[in-house]
């Protein structure tokens, strides 16, 4: 297509979405991308943000590659087609609808409801902003068709986002997922007259008391008989977190934690931070300061929706961030050690840590492997009745616990943890010595990420993943490879991804595209049996291991695959 036909159709395509945007700020900067008639208006306006992990997520502003009222609008359309286009029972679908502080958060959830009760689909807002988990639980807990939660989680500030849930609970899959994205029509805005009045019978009002019925699921998961002396730092990270942790730990019985006060109210300007993750470096040195000066035990953190939990741990007067293998093996062992039952499921990922495998079999549990993402972690237990899923991560610091919220849950699991941490105090020990005790029973376990960030023209699977599938390395980093599995192929247990696994003598590495990001993330462990007790040794050599691999393949990205 031409220049003029792709600017002859961004006009067509602004127009409308001129006349169909209710928000004055983005009819202003499409006005203004219209009298500039360049190529970034032209690819503003001639493309769409793509719906792809349970949702869509982008930075806000004008043009459907861009997170705004319109383009909201847009996805609750296709949703709405696509529960209509399922249901077949008496009364219209539910669908429950939450949302962060981001800016305009609210707003794109409102608009949402209007847009689903304009179909004839029932809807219940959540009653202000309320972190993921309260949404996800919420959903499966009023049997819902559908959740949606208006966040864009731990992106940059300027980004918003989409995530939708379906009547599992789960975050949704194929082929829910690729029929909504074939029903978005950014081409096609809904005009204000489809949508429903705010205060239609359809949109139901939630309270508080939806809250509270997680805050009494949530805090009801540890023991009555265990110890709650613990001191805590706590901090949600500008986000929507604090309210429902309080008073989670609050009901459960542990003494309030110390706020990050600078950190403590939702901001969607994230103004202590330049990146709202907690897996940042430097995003939680003012919790780890403020432990110090308090002489705390634990510090722990939610992303700015409280998905997701980071862990930071005193030990012999030293303070360790914790990783996501480390703290999923860690809670896996407590929840492990205080229950029974063959039918018990633990779920990990790909590139999780292979430490978790080792304690099922220890426990004589289930154990299953899925793809990266909570959507597909939560599955084995879903189609397999016979078990019972009683605990789920990925080492991006994503923690599900038992199946009555279908995702991550920052806040249940920094409960459980809380727990864990207490109970070692009051036997004079930290999670490092009880992850000490892990090595030594199943082998030291030692993971690190390799990222490459690419040109965002790049194919990356064909530089980057198929040089590594049709020649891979005898060697790397003087570890030999024994087999190369590479994921595209069918016939694993797992879908079809762009993914390799390498399998190395005392180690492993996958390698796979970001799903959101242009680079390549290489996920390497390497692992040690401890003799005769001497773990300190064994750990040390898996240290220098661990350098050494990285460097090999850190040497092969540049040398070989660029």
């Amino acid at each position: 297509m031409t220049k003029e036909a792709n600017l002859e159709e961004a006009l067509e395509v602004a127009n409308k979405w001129l006349i169909n945007d209710p928000d004055e700020t983005t009819k202003v900067e499409t006005e203004n991308l219209i009298s500039r008639g360049d190529i970034e208006f032209i690819q503003r306006f001639t493309d769409s943000l793509v719906f792809g992990t349970a949702g869509i997520r982008g930075a806000r502003g004008a043009g459907p590659m861009r997170m705004n009222r319109v383009m909201v609008r847009i996805v609750a359309t296709a949703i709405a087609q696509e529960l209509l286009s399922q249901d077949q029972g008496d009364e219209p679908p539910l669908v429950v609808v939450g949302y962060d502080a981001r800016y305009k958060s609210k707003i794109f959830a409102q608009d949402s409801v209007r847009v689903l009760a304009g179909h004839g689909v029932r809807s219940l807002i959540l009653p202000r902003p309320l972190p993921t988990p309260v949404l996800a639980y919420t959903s499966l807990s009023e049997k819902a068709k559908a959740g949606i939660m208006v966040t864009a989680s731990h992106n940059p500030a300027e980004d918003s986002g989409y995530k939708v849930y379906w009547e599992d609970g789960a975050q949704i899959v194929d082929p829910v997922d690729l029929n909504i994205a074939k029903r978005i029509d950014y081409k096609n805005p809904p005009v204000e007259g489809s949508l429903a009045d705010y205060e239609d019978s359809a949109i139901l009002k939630g309270d508080d008391e939806l809250v509270q019925k997680y805050v009494d699921f949530a805090s009801s998961f540890i023991s009555s008989e265990s110890k709650r002396e613990i001191n805590q730092i706590y901090t949600p990270l500008h986000g929507v977190g604090k309210d429902v942790f309080l008073e989670v730990f609050e009901k459960a019985g542990f003494k309030s934690p110390t706020l990050v006060e600078s950190q403590a109210e939702p901001d969607p300007d994230f103004p202590t931070v330049s990146f709202p993750n907690p897996e940042e470096e430097g995003v939680l040195d003012l919790a780890i300061e403020l432990a110090v000066e308090k002489n705390s035990d634990l510090v722990i953190a939610n992303d700015p929706d409280a998905d997701r939990l980071a862990v930071v741990v005193r030990h012999e007067d030293e303070w360790r961030c914790l990783n996501g293998n480390e703290i999923g093996v860690l809670l896996a062992e407590h929840i492990l050690s205080k229950g029974t039952g063959e039918e018990r499921l633990v779920v990990t990922t790909v590139v999780s840590s292979d430490l978790l495998s080792k304690i099922a079999d220890f426990y004589e549990v289930k154990y299953a492997e899925t793809l990266t993402g909570f959507k597909w972690i939560v599955r084995p237990g879903i189609e397999d009745k016979r078990l019972r899923f009683v605990f789920g991560y990925e080492e991006a610091l994503g923690f599900a616990l038992g199946d009555s919220v279908r995702d991550k849950d920052g806040i249940t699991s920094a409960l459980v943890f809380a727990e864990l941490a207490a109970e070692l105090k009051a036997k004079d020990k930290t999670v490092i010595d009880l992850l000490e005790e892990l090595w030594e029973r199943h082998g030291v376990h030692k993971t690190a990420l390799f990222t490459k960030r690419l040109d965002p023209e790049i194919d990356v699977s064909a530089a980057f993943m198929s040089p590594w599938r049709d020649s891979p390395p005898e060697q790397i980093g003087g570890f030999d490879v024994v087999e190369v599995i590479d994921l595209l192929i069918p016939g694993s247990n797992l879908p079809p991804t762009d993914a390799l696994v390498i399998n190395l003598l005392d180690g492993r590495i996958v390698i796979r595209p970001s799903g959101t990001e242009p680079m390549v993330k290489v996920y390497v462990e390497v692992t040690e049996l401890v003799i005769n007790g001497d773990v300190r040794s064994a750990e040390r050599s898996v240290d220098h291991k661990i350098e050494d691999l990285l460097h090999g393949v850190s040497s092969l990205f540049q040398v070989e695959k660029d």
